[in-house]
């Protein structure tokens, strides 16, 4: 190769020239220096060069020789090695690139046109440089011009990422993923990566994730995070913009992460950041007392003039003076109503109550505004002079005196005598009597009792005497004794005349009877049959059957909250887990520890905050039908927790939640006794509740709980109803909403018409989830297509494996007219006796 110069548009150049294109064997090499790599994967050269037409030539040996291309090779190295032998001029030493044929040939010096050919290698990743040569074989070219490089994607900002300049990868199909640094305050959620493609562009958007920190805000092109400006703040991390502070509160420097409140304004823990800065409520105003008797008063106040900028206003009450035994209706804290009774309270007693008015930033600020009001209470009947009169084995007889107010225009209308064994009031007894003495007949020998006693007057309950000792003796002291003569006569005298007594009444009734029976000859029947009524009245004497009351019927839910349910001091509960959400707030399991009975693991429904009066009402409403139940197989309120936040409804726990996921979980695990065991559970509890008059309305195994034991219990009562025992066909017709269509009677989807026999039909479907050990009922047809097949007559065939005998009771409880179908306390004789008889079970059904 010999060095020349090349001009061409005015310009010259300084080039490699070989042309001996008429000599045999021609091997010319050309070498460059020794090129560093820096960070390239690849490397491209883009080599510049003519070439002459071998056709030039004229001479046949010469032409024989031409070459029209030439070899590009290339070698890796650590280090700059060469030198005129090394590394040595052959093809085994370098790397073959390509033959690089010439697109453009000249044949005069006007002709020429110059080739541009750019060619890429891979290099291996633990050598520092390389070195590209040139072999010539016969051809008569010139090299203009070399340029070695490499391709990079540029350096970008993106997602509030930072990603660096990379080289691409060592192929045309190479990915090379590369790792972003977040962009100053921001902070890494995830590693952000980036992928860059072998042409020098990044692939589709990066992965990871980065976002601006609390305080700061991102800008439009996500490639930067600003601090908020003065009189803004962002609490939180995330995209975010910086909001203006709240009503009351001020952000002075940039950069916030919220704002502070003003002079005598606070925030509550528990607000939210964006929430403007509030004051505590002024004192309740015009408080009165609206009603007193000597042991209870009523006070009534309004609210204050200023509540601060809250809702969240509540009252305490505090009665200086008074003792424990002194009760607040409806408490001592954390009520809102405007009244508040105190029973409990001493006669003809003076004591000072304080209303305070409290809210979310009262606690904070330090200062709590409060009226008070000083009460005498009226004076009452006083018991006085309580002693013995009579005493033996049988009987101890007391008497007492009244001591009634000056002026006082009333009576005693009756006494309470409350008696117990010293030491043990808790366990006390008590008796009443409408004169000013009593006998009491059970008590036990060698005892020595305490007896106190009230009396009841238009003005209340007065307060109890002070107790009275007495000493019952052991049973042989009263055998030694003779008894008195006057007490024996006085026997004989009552026995006498108790018997003639009864015996006139015998008489009476015996003819009355019989007149009776001549005018009505119903009394003549064989068995003597009486015409029950259904629904009986209020008052009569069926009337202690228990029957289901609806909530709903009452003017203020909260009434039958207390009627049907039972208080829970919140500190006798513990929330271990969140086991799931429900409709109106979250499902928990925890412990709930009641002094004097044993620890028992429970499960905590609680209320969102946030949530609307007739959530918290539907809430409670549930509550309120649970608290009516009692039976094995319906799921048991152990009560509930109103007087502080959040409201919860505590239930017995179990442990392996709903029936159709817990029969999914444990597909073919069960015996077929075991699965009918579960039917029979759930059929006994809506038995009870059929038998209570009340209609569920969704029966279905994801409203079925099962515990440790395998015990079904039904549950979820939030579109149940009662029926109207003024219907003949117990019907409750429905106010619109979803209707679970797969699980619903025909009668109830077409006319809204529920009844314990579309319960039946439920029922059914619910035994066919068991058999299926969960399965979807209908699979995945559409609502309307349920609708349709039924009303043709389709009934769900039976799952694989099921006995004969379980799907007749499901096809039975799928009958077309209602009167048709079982009722519910024929379904669980039937399973009892497919439970005793298990040979029954032995025959499958056959698929259809």
């Amino acid at each position: 190769w010999l060095q020349g110069s090349f001009n061409q548009d005015r310009r010259g150049y300084r080039v490699y020239t070989s042309c001996y294109v008429k000599n045999a064997n021609v091997n010319n090499w050309l070498r460059t220096p020794y090129i560093e790599r820096g960070d390239a994967n690849s490397l491209h050269i883009e080599v510049k060069f003519t070439m002459r037409k071998c056709s030039r030539i004229t001479d046949p040996s010469s032409l024989q020789q031409c070459k029209e291309t030439f070899n590009l090779y290339y070698y890796e190295a650590d280090m700059d090695i060469a030198n005129e032998m090394r590394p040595t001029w052959d093809a085994q030493t370098y790397t073959l690139v390509d033959k690089v044929p010439a697109r453009h040939l000249y044949e005069q010096p006007t002709e020429i046109k110059i080739n541009t050919e750019t060619r890429r290698i891979a290099l291996r990743p633990n050598l520092r440089g390389v070195y590209f040569a040139f072999q010539d074989e016969g051809a008569c070219v010139t090299l203009i011009s070399i340029k070695v490089f490499y391709v990079v994607c540029p350096n970008i900002t993106m997602n509030f990422a930072s990603f660096p300049e990379t080289p691409t990868g060592d192929s045309e199909s190479s990915l090379v993923d590369r790792q972003g640094q977040c962009v100053r305050n921001a902070i890494e959620m995830q590693p952000p990566t980036y992928l860059c493609r072998s042409d020098g562009s990044w692939y589709q958007d990066p992965k990871g994730q980065c976002l601006c920190m609390p305080g700061y805000e991102g800008t439009s092109d996500s490639t930067q995070c600003t601090a908020c400006n003065k009189g803004m703040y962002k609490w939180s991390q995330g995209k975010e913009a910086c909001k203006p502070c709240p009503h009351h509160s001020y952000a002075n420097s940039p950069g916030a992460v919220e704002c502070n409140c003003e002079h005598s304004y606070f925030r509550s823990p528990q607000d939210e950041k964006s929430m403007a800065c509030t004051q505590p409520p002024s004192a309740p105003k015009n408080l009165i007392l609206e009603s007193m008797k000597s042991t209870t008063a009523t006070l009534l106040w309004e609210p204050p003039q200023e509540l601060g900028g809250r809702t969240d206003l509540q009252y305490q009450v505090e009665c200086r003076l008074c003792n424990s035994q002194v009760e607040a209706r409806p408490g001592w804290r954390a009520f809102n109503t405007t009244r508040v009774t105190l029973k409990g309270l001493a006669p003809n007693s003076q004591y000072q109550i304080v209303i305070y008015a409290k809210n979310g930033a009262s606690d904070i600020s330090g200062h709590i505004s409060s009226a008070d009001i000083t009460i005498t209470t009226d004076a009452n009947v006083k018991i006085i002079n309580v002693r013995v009169i009579s005493k033996d084995s049988n009987h101890i007889t007391l008497t007492w005196g009244v001591q009634l107010p000056n002026g006082a225009n009333t009576a005693v209308r009756n006494y309470e005598v409350k008696y117990f064994p010293i030491n043990s009031e808790g366990h006390h007894k008590i008796k009443t009597t409408t004169e000013p003495n009593f006998t009491l007949t059970d008590f036990g020998f060698d005892t020595e009792y305490f007896f106190q006693v009230r009396g009841y007057t238009d003005k209340g309950w007065g307060v109890y005497s002070d107790p009275l000792p007495v000493s019952t003796g052991n049973k042989g002291e009263y055998e030694l004794k003779d008894p008195p003569i006057g007490i024996i006569a006085g026997s004989i005298v009552a026995v006498i005349l108790c018997m003639a007594i009864a015996t006139i009444m015998i008489i009476i009734l015996l003819r009355r009877n019989r007149q009776n029976c001549n005018e009505k000859k119903e009394c003549d029947t064989p068995y003597g049959h009486v015409t029950m009524p259904l629904f009986p009245s209020p008052g009569s004497i069926h009337s202690s059957v228990r029957t289901y009351i609806d909530p709903h019927t009452y003017e203020d839910p909260n009434q039958a909250v207390r009627e049907f349910t039972r208080e829970i001091d919140i500190s006798h509960i513990t929330i271990e887990s969140v086991l799931g959400g429900g409709e109106f707030g979250d499902v928990c399991k925890g412990k709930l520890r009641v002094p004097g009975r044993p620890e028992m693991t429970v499960a905590i429904k609680t209320l969102k905050p946030g949530a609307t009066e007739k959530n918290r009402l539907d809430f409670l409403t549930e509550a309120s039908i649970m608290g009516q139940f009692d039976d094995p197989n319906v799921i048991f309120l152990e009560g509930v927790i109103t007087k502080n936040n959040p409201i919860m409804i505590v239930t017995e726990f179990m442990a392996n939640g709903s029936l159709d996921t817990f029969l999914r979980n444990n597909d073919g695990k069960f015996t077929v006794i075991q699965l009918v065991g579960m039917m029979r559970g759930i059929s006994s509890g809506m038995k009870y509740l059929s038998e209570m008059g009340y209609v569920h309305r969704d029966l279905a195994a994801r409203n079925i709980l099962v515990n440790e034991s395998l015990v079904c219990k039904v549950a979820d009562f939030g579109l149940s109803r009662e029926i109207e025992t003024d219907n003949t066909d117990g019907a409750y017709t429905t106010k619109g909403g979803k209707i679970p269509v797969r699980w619903t009677a025909p009668e109830a989807i077409a006319y809204r018409k529920f009844t314990s026999s579309s319960d039946v039909w439920s029922y059914g479907v619910v035994m066919w989830e068991i058999m299926s050990y969960g399965e979807r009922p209908y699979w995945n047809w559409s609502n309307q297509d349920v609708i349709k097949a039924v009303e043709k007559g389709y009934r769900l065939p039976p799952p694989m494996d099921c006995p004969e005998a379980t799907h007749q009771l499901m096809l039975d409880c799928w009958q077309r007219e209602r009167s048709h179908r079982p009722k519910f306390f024929h379904i669980v004789k039937t399973l009892d006796k497919l439970i005793r008889a298990p040979e029954l079970l032995r025959k499958m059904a056959k698929p259809r």
